[in-house]
């Protein structure tokens, strides 16, 4: 695909993760979810805290992606948004301070339409549940524990977050990356 190609490709998905649209959003996390993490990876130096800061910068980017301006680029507002996250994480534990924060919610959180099934989804719904188990158990721990709690406790994402104490975006953005981490394992095995 070519760059100008690429570019409105990325422009429409900007646009409809703007109204909700739960492809597009998919489509933002798999476009930069390694130039994130790995930018986050050379400052932390631990996986599990690029990780989370990752996961973190998607739930903030998502949450106010209303406020995108197009003239700007989006991987680096995005950098942006996962540098200040760090920088957050950073002076708090040199603080060393414990306080225990309250998040918001805000109602746009709730318009996220997720009724349609992903790719992902329907792989999933294929598999023997045995040999479901399995490729399970090969993800990481947390993404272990939202996969059950989503599809086979069947929580809603309001109840996983009340149950993980994590905002809701959070939960979004972890359980999109569990079903694609886990449509890869099943893929590979596949093949």
């Amino acid at each position: 695909m070519k760059k100008k190609e690429q570019s409105i490709l990325l422009e429409d998905h900007i646009k409809k993760a703007k109204e909700g649209k739960q492809i597009s959003f998919n489509y933002l996390l798999d476009t930069f979810w390694n130039d994130v993490y790995n930018f986050q990876l050379k400052r932390t130096l631990d996986e599990y805290e690029a990780e989370d800061i990752t996961i973190q910068s998607f739930s903030r980017a998502f949450d106010k992606i209303s406020t995108f301006k197009e003239e700007y680029n989006f991987k680096s507002w995005l950098i942006q948004i996962s540098k200040n996250i760090h920088i957050d994480l950073l002076r708090k534990k040199s603080a060393s301070i414990q306080s225990k924060t309250t998040t918001r919610v805000d109602d746009s959180v709730y318009k996220i339409v997720d009724d349609t099934p992903t790719p992902e989804d329907k792989l999933i719904t294929e598999q023997n549940l045995a040999q479901l188990l399995l490729y399970i158990k090969q993800l990481k721990p947390n993404y272990q524990r939202i996969i059950n709690l989503r599809y086979f406790q069947e929580l809603s994402y309001k109840e996983i977050a009340n149950t993980l104490n994590e905002p809701m975006n959070n939960v979004k953005v972890k359980l999109l990356r569990a079903r694609k981490l886990l449509s890869e394992i099943i893929n590979n095995a596949k093949s």
